[in-house]
């Protein structure tokens, strides 16, 4: 029976003999492991993001990585002497993606089975087994897109923008104001189906149905007539988010369904969640038509009905398994004033 496992997102990485040879505590001229830095950096070019989770003075592993020129691969390194399973839950909570999507790297047996006893969806590696990494299907991404190879810079752009708000004096609205924030809605183009299947596959929090579209399925919709696939984008004046939502919908005479909507979890809380969708619904008024919105529950996907639910839905009566969901359409709700909202080629909806 075939492992059916995610794909893996984020590798958690020791750092005393597995990412370097030696225990920098009793000697602190330590030396990469053979093979690592090829490895990081493919890693790091699938769009894999990369941590630390280590038991070691955190100034002195910082200042090592830093003279070992790798300190910009990892983001939010946990270094402490605390149990490993916290800090890959905290790394977890602060770049918000699947536990299971998670693999943990280490030399020493217990502190993978103590990762593996509290989380046990997560992927545990013996350090002496990493030379054929490279070659395992759970780091090898379907599509290699420019969102993915610039992932981490997207997530470290993230860590800026959440220390300024840490020290921001206001509200959260003044807050996300002053982000000076540019939503971009354009109908998909062949350039962008590889980063609409990845979205498909990689996003489970913010996705209505949980359904994933391969890029061939994709690419018909999108040159159907009776379909609109819809690809957004985001960016502040700290830098671009890259792609980050997605809508299917099926158009007919007298209404159109969302067969699919998406919205990347990095943006949760940027306050654009529902922009998307009032993007849609306003089409829909303008088209003359109603509009419907299919929603299967899963394990993960709760906030995205109740997205549906503020934003003037309601069910009308569920099929197969899927609930759908109908707009008023005197109810559409106005988009936030701090985001600025355009339309790429779109005119002719």
């Amino acid at each position: 029976m075939k492992n059916m496992r995610s794909k893996i997102k984020c590798v958690v990485w020791d750092l005393d003999n597995t990412l370097w040879e030696g225990i920098l505590s009793e000697d602190s001229n330590v030396h990469l492991r053979q093979n690592v830095f090829d490895i990081i950096t493919e890693f790091d070019n699938r769009g894999i993001l990369q941590s630390i989770c280590s038991k070691n003075d955190y100034d002195q592993s910082m200042d090592k990585l830093k003279e070992l020129k790798i300190d910009h691969f990892f983001v939010y390194p946990q270094i402490s002497w605390n149990p490993k399973s916290d800090g890959i839950k905290n790394i977890r909570e602060l770049i918000n993606i699947g536990i299971d999507t998670f693999a943990f790297i280490d030399d020493q047996e217990f502190e993978r089975e103590e990762v593996n006893y509290k989380l046990p969806e997560v992927m545990c590696i013996d350090a002496t087994q990493i030379n054929d990494i490279l070659l395992n299907e759970y780091f090898n991404p379907t599509h290699l897109t420019n969102d993915s190879k610039n992932r981490r810079l997207l997530y470290q752009n993230d860590i800026v923008r959440n220390n300024i708000k840490e020290e921001f004096k206001g509200t959260e609205e003044d807050f996300l104001r002053m982000l000076d924030m540019k939503f971009t809605v354009s109908k998909v183009k062949q350039d962008d189906l590889a980063r609409a299947e990845e979205l498909t596959i990689r996003t489970h929090q913010l996705n209505a149905t949980g359904v994933t579209y391969s890029y061939d399925e994709l690419d018909r919709y999108s040159k159907d007539d009776n379909y609109l696939v819809l690809i957004a984008r985001l960016e502040d004046k700290y830098g671009d988010y890259g792609a980050i939502g997605l809508a299917l919908v099926e158009k007919e005479e007298t209404k159109w369904t969302l067969k699919l909507l998406l919205m990347s979890c990095r943006v949760m809380s940027r306050g654009v969640g529902s922009v998307l969708l009032n993007y849609v619904a306003n089409k829909a008024k303008e088209a003359g038509v109603d509009l419907y919105a299919e929603f299967i529950p899963t394990d993960r996907n709760r906030v995205m009905f109740i997205t549906y639910k503020f934003s003037g839905f309601r069910k009308e009566y569920e099929k197969d398994g899927i609930d759908v969901l109908k707009l008023n359409m005197d109810k559409i709700s106005e988009i936030v004033d701090y985001i600025k909202l355009y339309e790429g080629d779109l005119k002719n909806v």
